[in-house]
């Protein structure tokens, strides 16, 4: 398949969604992150990974300081802020791709703004703080709407999603719908199915292999396979190999940005991915329809009268003579029937 290209608006500028997929990657200053909790809390340890992963080939930063792995219970207002703005002071325009800030709260959304921060993402898709729509349509800031499915504390107690892809969609939908009503440009939205978000560990890779179906919203999508619990193995390396099966196959299936914590390897991935892309042949145009030639059944001919040996009489049943009286004709008058006649 081809994915469809998007010039994708986001504060201050855009950027050209389509042509190759694009890096996000995954800066996390929290403690408890399922992946890399606790390594990037300190701003110049934080500054120096940034840096790194642009170098490797991230095209845009995500900072994140507030857990939502499974389980994982929320955090304060204030929290938030205090683990948040010393990293992206320290990130201010120091970094020459865009930063984006992952938070569903939009207090803390409209604080990170101040500091150079151009996208924001939401992993609730609205669904804790409807507000934040406000925050991005205010700033023109890009806006990630990712499904989430129940909250982080309570996904080990929900059952699976009977139509995962189905519902998804519909869900993503009336997302964008609030989204658009608060005031969001069509162009600023990036949407992401929310790989792990409460899904069961079988549906994510339903998921991957239903994309397709998401793209019925006609905006770009996003997936974040990396790290999550579906793909982890025995050993560091063969979870970092399923990460990369993951990513090949949702670049395939039409994701524009994929949202990685190991840029260098899954820049490769993905880059092999959009080298199969780029062969693959445009879809054919479809021919154009035919002129339906008449069949002998559809025109109609008379019957014909059934051919008879030579001399073979008819069998057609002859009309009965008329014996009553016909107009213009006159009846001979019988000897002795006449009127006067004698009688004998």
């Amino acid at each position: 398949m081809r994915r469809r290209p998007f010039q994708w608006k986001i504060r201050n500028g855009e950027l050209q969604l389509g042509e190759r997929t694009l890096i996000m990657g995954v800066l996390n200053v929290t403690p408890d992150s399922f992946s890399d909790g606790g390594k990037f809390q300190d701003p110049d340890r934080a500054y120096a990974h940034a840096v790194e992963m642009e170098d490797q080939g991230a095209d845009i930063i995500d900072v994140g300081a507030e857990s939502t792995r499974p389980g994982s219970q929320r955090v304060s207002e204030d929290e938030e802020l205090r683990r948040l703005i010393p990293v992206l002071k320290r990130l201010r325009r120091r970094i020459n791709v865009p930063l984006c800030v992952d938070t569903y709260k939009s207090a803390v959304a409209e604080r990170a703004l101040e500091y150079d921060v151009r996208i924001l993402n939401d992993p609730s898709g609205l669904t804790f703080d409807p507000e934040l729509a406000r925050v991005a349509a205010k700033y023109n800031a890009g806006l990630i709407l990712n499904h989430m499915r129940g909250a982080p504390e309570i996904w080990a107690k929900l059952p699976p999603a009977r139509d995962v892809m189905g519902t998804i969609v519909a869900e993503l939908r009336a997302t964008v719908h609030r989204a658009g009503r608060a005031g969001v440009e069509r162009e600023r939205v990036v949407i992401d199915p929310g790989l792990g978000f409460g899904k069961r560990k079988e549906q994510n890779a339903e998921i991957l292999a239903r994309l397709h179906e998401i793209m019925a919203l006609d905006l770009p999508v996003l997936i974040g396979p990396s790290r999550k619990s579906f793909l982890a193995r025995g050993s560091e390396m063969e979870t970092s190999y399923a990460n990369a099966a993951a990513v090949t196959a949702g670049v395939l299936a039409g994701a524009h940005i994929v949202r990685v914590h190991e840029v260098a390897q899954m820049r490769i991935a993905a880059d092999l991915a959009d080298a199969v892309l780029a062969a693959a042949p445009p879809p054919a145009e479809p021919e154009p329809p035919r002129k339906r030639e008449p069949r002998t059944a559809d025109v109609y001919e008379p019957p014909r009268e059934p051919l008879r040996p030579p001399g073979e009489a008819s069998r057609e049943p002859t009309r009965p003579k008329h014996d009553g009286p016909r107009e213009g004709r006159r009846e001979p008058v019988r000897e002795g029937r006449g009127p006067g006649a004698p009688r004998r």
